[in-house]
């Protein structure tokens, strides 16, 4: 059930205050908007009328917005980018569901991008749209439904369907590997380590793993794990990267296992998303897909 008219403004009210407020001026907001000047001061002031809130400071020729204007242009531009986006996914899917998810970049472009065209196959309706986040957030304040995540199953708001778990294994170039004359574990300390930087502690856990004992552990920073394979392939060091996502690089020869039985589970995989939108269509399609797709252990 909606809340009473009186606290749903209209849109265009909305709208001529969402971009005063960004702006910082009632011009440009007239010019943006295709109006002038005086019909989005009207606007403004109808708006601060049905709130019975004052949203602006007027100063002489300029505008400065309350403490609770700014607060309430944020959420304002939060909603009218959530309704453009609703629109906007309508407009590209009329006759079918959208999902929107949350990708890490590597495993998105290595190991789901190539799949999907087998899910569009088996469900020629429903339309994925891909966007790449780091770290988890909060479904409530974003358009997302979904979200592929890596670690352990902690995601505060959100319900956690294990997908599976990651492999890491010490890589480098063959001729890097040869070159160091590595062997065992305790070769690595020499050897110049990649890290990447949302993984700090892979090496240290790694070498715990193996019973060896280290100091700092130095070497080149990468934030992204596309770069850090790269580096790997060119010699400039030994990188922790998940097996299946390298699959490519091992098999041309590019990569070559630093050590025998270096491989180490290092977290695991998990579909999370909000628990009020589990059931979702798309999104309930899309997780028996992926599970169906794990289960098979097809390599692309």
């Amino acid at each position: 059930m909606l809340p009473p008219r009186r606290f749903l403004p209209s849109l265009s009210l909305l709208s001529a205050f969402e971009a005063a407020a960004r702006t910082g001026s009632v011009t440009a907001a007239a010019q943006e908007l295709g109006l002038t000047q005086s019909a989005v001061s009207r606007q403004i002031a109808a708006l601060e009328k049905q709130l019975g809130v004052v949203l602006f400071l007027r100063e002489r020729q300029t505008i400065r917005l309350t403490l609770a204007g700014d607060t309430y242009a944020r959420e304002v531009r939060e909603a009218l980018r959530r309704i453009s986006s609703a629109s906007l996914n309508l407009r590209a899917n009329p006759a079918g569901g959208t999902l929107n998810l949350a990708i890490l970049p590597f495993f998105g472009s290595r190991w789901l991008a190539p799949r999907l065209p087998r899910f569009h196959r088996a469900h020629p309706g429903i339309t994925v749209n891909l966007i790449t986040r780091l770290e988890p957030f909060e479904f409530r304040f974003d358009t997302l439904d979904a979200a592929i995540h890596f670690g352990t199953a902690r995601w505060p708001g959100a319900a956690l369907t294990f997908l599976m778990p990651e492999e890491t294994v010490p890589v480098g170039s063959p001729t890097l590997i040869a070159d160091l004359a590595i062997k065992t574990p305790a070769d690595l300390l020499a050897a110049p380590l990649l890290h990447l930087n949302t993984r700090p502690d892979a090496w240290e856990g790694w070498f715990s793993a193996r019973a060896v004992a280290f100091d700092a552990l130095h070497g080149m920073l990468f934030d992204q794990f596309s770069t850090m394979v790269e580096a790997a392939s060119a010699g400039l060091g030994v990188a922790l990267l998940p097996r299946f996502l390298i699959a490519r690089e091992l098999g041309a020869g590019q990569l070559v296992p630093a050590v025998d039985n270096g491989e180490i589970v290092s977290g695991d995989y998990f579909l999370a998303c909000p628990p009020e939108r589990a059931s979702y269509p798309p999104l309930a399609a899309f997780r028996d897909w992926l599970l169906q797709e794990i289960a098979s252990g097809r390599v692309a």
